[in-house]
């Protein structure tokens, strides 16, 4: 980053940790413009990110999708077996008075999730094939970044590893479609975080929106 050029309020920049402002200076593609006061990535544009970060969200929508579907584990006790799907899981109190409790479950391992991922095919969509961007994009995308602190499938994997170890010792379990399933889902989640360039994306759409 650049000496802070005040001049022009729309050539600065901010860091999202920690607010430190910067003169807005594009790095070259495979490098990084990071904050000198938290290390925070600021830049990180990447050839054919956008290609990369639709088709990992596509990805990511079909597996959730699955993952709510198939089942999930079976579990193998006294010659007894039952199995579950994640939807059963999580609505397991549905019908009493915790089902507050259960609604908020599966809204942060599935719906926000994929809410999360449709939003960003929305807006990267028609910008990395060269078109305008869709209707109300910049609130679209902003809506996708507020979901993302409450889009916790990887939290969710982390809670049924602890439960999984424990309850090894009492019944033999068996791991079903949607386990897999959710954990490419976690690993692809991270990876197409770590692609998006926030800032080519909220740059992109302001200048599209140019006449």
């Amino acid at each position: 980053m650049h000496t802070l050029d005040t001049s022009d309020l729309s050539k600065l920049i901010a860091c999202p940790s920690c607010d430190a402002l910067y003169s807005e200076v594009r790095p070259g593609h495979g490098r990084r413009a990071v904050c000198e006061r938290c290390h925070t990535v600021l830049i990180s544009p990447r050839r054919n990110a956008g290609l990369q970060v639709i088709a990992l969200s596509t990805a990511a929508v079909i597996l959730v999708i699955g993952a709510t579907i198939f089942p999930f584990l079976q579990i193998n006790v006294a010659g007894m077996s039952n199995s579950a799907t994640v939807l059963d899981a999580a609505m397991a109190f549905a019908g009493g008075p915790l089902l507050a409790l259960s609604l908020a479950v599966t809204a942060l391992i599935v719906l926000l999730p994929l809410i999360r991922l449709l939003l960003i095919l929305y807006v990267l969509t028609p910008i990395v094939f060269d078109r305008p961007p869709a209707r109300r994009a910049k609130r679209a995308f902003r809506m996708a970044e507020q979901l993302k602190p409450w889009s916790m499938a990887e939290i969710f994997a982390l809670g049924c590893a602890v439960s999984l170890i424990k309850v090894a010792d009492l019944a033999r379990i068996e791991f079903g479609p949607a386990f897999w399933m959710f954990l490419g889902l976690v690993v692809i989640i991270v990876v197409q975080d770590a692609f998006i360039c926030r800032w080519s994306v909220w740059k992109s759409l302001e200048e599209r929106r140019r006449p």
